[in-house]
């Protein structure tokens, strides 16, 4: 077992629609309780005076509503967290925002806590965002809800009203798993029912809110489990100690017991557990330890020491909760961090989007904002995972923009995906290093992006005809042309361009391989899959070029009557009118072809490749 003192704290949070009452409720508990300072208190009747919402008596959400912006609004937009205790329990509470907007932060609370208090407004009932957020708390592993109907001073205390709203939220929590659901109702902001009976409700004779979170039983000893140690931090202060850093996640450790580097492999035995405060025998989950072993092993930040029963894999299906304006597109490359490991993915199959109000499992191409929907992620590399329901720290993830380093989804290991260990590289006699001698030249791809009617193809097109002039075996992957074939099945959305480019990038690659000069020639509009084919084919054997024509020249020309048609309604999502262009940031060069005629344009890219070695 854990240390005793661990067992007597309880994580939760509150959540809910918006102005449904979670701060009011959090702060008149802590009223209740005395829990407020006295300087504290005097604070919060001078801010309810200016900023309050309780016309000149005391406004308790003020006591968790900490930035000026939320005050201003009168609603929650971070996390508030808390930590209060009765002579029963410690707690610390997540107070989480309501607002659709700020979901992510609602998700965020939810992944630490152990226990959820939900509040339902009771002139409303059960919203969208009631069972979002319900949906949520249900993957992030918590088991225990308390259904705080709020406001129920509002409705006459009617015990028809309560007994509709408890109804409605246990059939829509049978969708949810195992869940044990309490429905309690109160008056958050005359603290009935929190920690005292109300006497306008003698019909209910269950437990009031703080006698819930006093007495409600949650696995809270992970010490139990197997022994899992994410690595954050490689200490070497000189060349006679060498610690591996970290937070237990799960399990205990002793010196002597044997442990395993994760995706290595490779075995040792602890020697030693050491702390700020010296050697321990013993150490539990939740405690940052350094750890040094007793063989010279290769473990470097993202590796995960544990016991033999850990397993690797770099696939998974997992539920994902999309946190940004900017859709979720599959086969769009972006950075997966999994404990303290970081490493490149994609998303590569959307199964379904989930309907939050109904559970319905829908078809979808893409994830929006506050989207949630269960899908099969690929590393680029092995790492150990567990299901997030065995393992919170190993099972859980975000997902990070690799060009905005903005965080954009997070999402729970439904389990692996075993048919990823059953594909391997099959080992080849001729290479592209023996191709490339063959042909006598040094393979590369020249990526031409710009938008339509640029002169993209018409560029390209006289590249590749110097070049077989010149004796080079070249290949010229047009965009219009691929999508007679290899491409036929894709559309013009956002997510069809994305996977337009990724299988291009694909074919690039394997004539590269082949010891081809490619020269690819697509619209290709979005940064994010021109970085993917940059990083597939690899820097030194790829040129980006932007052939920069203005959008006004570009329907001037008009060659295949696209813009009128566009114009007029008949193309929708065009590059340039209805749908995004994004330039290059670092081109490798820019072809100004308002400034030079497409001969010319061609000697600079030839030029180029002169340089590169190429030609």
């Amino acid at each position: 077992m854990g240390p005793a003192a661990e067992t007597s704290v309880l994580r939760f949070i509150t959540c809910g629609s918006v102005d449904d009452g979670k701060s009011t409720l959090l702060g008149r508990l802590l009223y209740d309780t005395r829990l407020v300072p006295d300087d504290q208190l005097a604070a919060l009747e001078g801010d309810s005076r200016c900023h309050g919402t309780q016309a000149g008596g005391l406004d308790f959400a003020l006591l968790v509503d900490g930035l000026q912006s939320e005050r201003e609004q009168g609603i929650t937009i971070d996390v508030a967290y808390r930590y209060f205790s009765t002579a029963r329990r410690r707690f610390v509470v997540a107070d989480t925002p309501g607002h659709e907007e700020y979901t992510r932060n609602m998700a965020t609370g939810a992944s630490s806590a152990q226990a959820a208090v939900l509040l339902v407004d009771a002139r409303k009932g059960l919203l969208p965002q009631t069972r979002r957020h319900s949906f949520i708390v249900s993957l992030m592993g918590i088991r225990h809800v308390v259904v705080a109907v709020n406001k129920m001073d509002l409705v006459d205390w009617d015990e028809v009203v309560f007994e509709r709203i408890a109804g409605e939220y246990r059939a829509f929590a049978q969708g949810l798993g195992d869940i044990a659901v309490t429905c309690i109702p109160v008056s958050a902001l005359h603290g009935d029912n929190l920690t005292r009976p109300c006497p306008q409700a003698t019909w209910y004779k269950g437990p009031s809110l703080l006698e819930w979170l006093e007495t409600v039983e949650v696995d809270t000893d992970e010490a139990d489990k197997p022994f899992r140690m994410p690595v954050q931090w490689v200490n070497r202060p000189n060349s006679d100690f060498r610690g591996y850093c970290g937070t237990i996640a799960s399990g205990a450790v002793r010196p002597g017991d044997a442990v395993m580097a994760l995706p290595s492999g490779r075995g040792s035995r602890v020697r030693a557990i050491v702390t700020a405060d010296g050697e321990l025998a013993e150490a539990f989950a939740g405690q940052a330890v350094t750890l040094t072993l007793e063989d010279e092993i290769d473990v470097t930040r993202g590796d995960v020491l544990a016991d033999l029963s850990l397993s690797v894999a770099d696939q998974f299906a997992a539920h994902v909760v999309w946190m940004h304006p900017h859709a979720m597109m599959p086969h769009r490359r972006y950075l997966f961090r999994l404990g303290t490991a970081e490493v490149a993915g994609q998303i590569t199959e959307l199964k379904y989007r989930y309907n939050v109000n109904t559970m319905e499992q829908q078809p979808a191409k893409t994830l929006s904002l506050n989207d949630i929907g269960f899908c099969n992620v690929a590393l680029e590399k092995a790492l150990p995972f567990e299901p997030y329901a065995d393992n919170r720290t190993l099972g859980a993830f975000i997902i990070i923009d690799r060009l905005t380093n903005a965080t954009v989804g997070a999402g729970t290991i439904a389990f692996p995906l075993r048919r990823a260990s059953n594909i391997g590289w099959q080992p080849l006699t001729v290479d592209k290093a023996a191709r490339s001698a063959l042909l006598g030249q040094k393979p590369c791809v020249v990526w031409f992006t710009g938008l339509s009617g640029s002169g993209k193809s018409t560029i390209a097109n006289l590249v590749e005809q110097k070049l077989h002039a010149m004796g080079r075996h070249t290949y010229l992957l047009d965009g219009d042309n691929v999508r007679h074939g290899l491409n036929k099945d894709l559309g013009f959305t956002e997510a069809d361009r994305v996977e337009n480019i990724r299988r291009v990038a694909e074919v690039s690659k394997l004539f590269v391989d082949a010891g081809l000069i490619v020269l690819v020639s697509f619209i290709s509009p979005f940064r994010a899959e021109r970085t993917m084919a940059r990083d597939l084919i690899g820097t030194e054997e790829f040129a980006e070029v932007y052939v920069s024509t203005s959008l006004e020249e570009c329907e001037r020309r008009d060659p295949k009557g696209l813009y009128r048609r566009a114009r007029k309604g008949e193309i929708k999502n065009f590059t340039g009118l209805d749908s995004p262009y994004e330039p290059p940031l670092e081109p490798t060069l820019v072809l100004r072809t308002e400034a030079g005629t497409p001969e010319v344009l061609a000697d600079e890219v030839i030029a180029e490749l002169a340089r590169r070695g190429s030609v």
